[in-house]
C-alpha cells in the first residue's frame, strides 16, 4: 500500500512540477497562452515574434535557473538537518552565505581601494560570482580544518554559525563605510535574482549542481544511519567522518553555487524538507531525497510566478517571496510539532 501511495504521490508531484513550469513561462507583466508557451517549446513558433523572445530569451533560463535554485538549496537543506539532526538547520548553517556575502562585499564595497582596470573586471558578473565562490570556498575550508580536529557534530555547527557571524561583523563594518550607490549593488545582489543568467552561466550552475546531487545520492545510505546517531551508525560499520566530509562538501557545492550565481535565496532550504517529510511520512532518505528535490523546484516556479507580478510593471525581489512563503511554513511547523525544539 505505501508503495502504491508513494508512486501516486510522486506521479501528483511531478505532474504539479510540469504545471508550474508552464504557468511561470505564461504568466507576467505580458500574458501569453499556455497553448503558445507548448508552441515555443516543441520547436514551433509562437504567434507572435514578441511572445517568442519573451519565452526563449528571458522566461526559460529564467525557470531553468528557480528549478535548479530549488533543486539545489532543498536538497542541501536536507542533508544538515539529517547530519545535524536538527530540524531548524538549514543549507546556510555552516556559514557559506556569510562567506559568499563577504567575498561580494570586498568586491562592490571596497572597489574604490582598487585600481580602476582592476575594478571593472571584479564589478563584472563573472567578478561577482568568482568573489561570492572563493569567499564561500574560504568559510568551507575554515569549517573543514576545524571539524578534522572536533568529532561531535553538534560543534561543528556552532563553529558554521561563528564563522557566519564573524563575515557577518566584517561586511557590516565595510557597509559603514561604503557610499550610497555601493550600498544600493550590494542590497540588490542580498535580495537574490534568478533572472538575469545568461546560458553560459546557467550551464555552470547546472553542473555545479548536477555533482552537488550526485554526491548526495551516494549519501543516502549514510544519512538513513546517521537519523539515528553517529553511536549507531559506528557500529553499523559506517566511516562518520568519511560520511561527514562528504556530506559537507555536497552542501558545499549546491549551496555555495548557488548563492555565487542567485544570490542569498532565504527559506527553501530550512521549509522544503519538511514540507517532503510531512507529505510522504517516512524518514527513508531514498524517497525523501526525490521528493524534496521536485518539491523544491515546485517552491521556486511559484515564488518566481508570484514575483513577476501578473499584470503589473515591477517584479518584486524573489528573496522577499521565498521569506513570505516559508516563514509561516516554518512557524506552522513550530506548532504543528511542539517536539521540534
Amino acid at each position: 500500500m505505501l508503495k502504491i501511495r508513494y508512486t501516486y504521490l510522486f506521479i501528483i508531484l511531478s505532474l504539479t512540477l510540469i504545471l508550474s513550469l508552464l504557468l511561470n513561462l505564461s504568466l507576467g507583466q505580458v500574458a501569453i497562452p499556455i497553448k503558445e508557451v507548448f508552441k515555443s517549446l516543441s520547436g514551433s513558433s509562437a504567434s507572435k515574434e514578441t511572445w517568442e523572445y519573451i519565452i526563449i530569451n528571458f522566461r526559460l533560463p529564467k525557470a531553468i535557473t528557480a528549478i535548479l535554485v530549488g533543486i539545489g538549496l532543498s536538497t542541501s537543506g536536507l542533508l544538515m538537518q539529517t547530519m545535524f539532526r536538527n530540524p531548524l538547520a538549514g543549507p546556510y548553517v555552516l556559514g557559506l552565505s556569510s562567506g559568499s556575502s563577504l567575498g561580494v562585499a570586498f568586491v562592490i564595497l571596497g572597489a574604490g581601494i582598487l585600481p580602476v582596470a582592476l575594478s571593472e573586471i571584479l564589478l563584472s558578473s563573472y567578478g561577482i560570482v568568482l568573489a561570492s565562490c572563493l569567499g564561500s570556498l574560504l568559510v568551507l575550508l575554515l569549517v573543514i580544518t576545524v571539524s578534522q580536529r572536533l568529532r561531535d557534530t553538534a560543534t561543528i555547527l556552532i563553529v558554521g554559525l561563528m564563522f557566519g557571524s564573524f563575515t557577518s561583523a566584517i561586511v557590516s563594518v565595510l557597509t559603514y563605510f561604503s557610499t550610497a550607490e555601493q550600498l544600493q549593488k550590494f542590497t540588490f545582489w542580498s535580495l537574490g535574482s534568478i533572472g538575469n543568467l545568461a546560458w553560459s552561466s546557467i550551464g555552470l550552475l547546472a553542473v555545479s549542481v548536477s555533482i552537488g546531487l550526485m554526491m548526495s545520492l551516494y549519501s543516502i545510505k549514510s544519512l538513513d544511519a546517521l537519523l539515528l546517531g553517529e553511536n549507531y551508525a559506528k557500529s553499523m560499520g559506517l566511516n562518520v567522518k568519511k560520511s561527514r566530509f562528504i556530506i559537507m562538501i555536497a552542501t558545499s557545492i549546491l549551496a555555495g553555487s548557488i548563492t555565487a550565481f542567485a544570490g542569498p535565496i532565504a527559506f527553501v532550504g530550512l521549509a522544503v524538507p519538511h514540507l517532503s517529510k510531512l507529505l510522504f511520512q517516512t524518514s527513508n532518505h531514498k524517497i525523501l531525497f526525490w521528493s524534496t528535490l521536485l518539491i523544491g523546484a515546485i517552491i521556486m516556479l511559484l515564488c518566481d510566478t508570484i514575483s513577476q507580478m501578473p499584470g503589473f510593471d515591477f517584479t518584486l525581489p524573489i528573496n522577499a517571496i521565498t521569506s513570505i512563503v516559508g516563514a509561516p511554513v516554518v512557524i506552522w511547523l513550530l506548532i504543528r510539532k511542539r517536539s521540534l525544539v
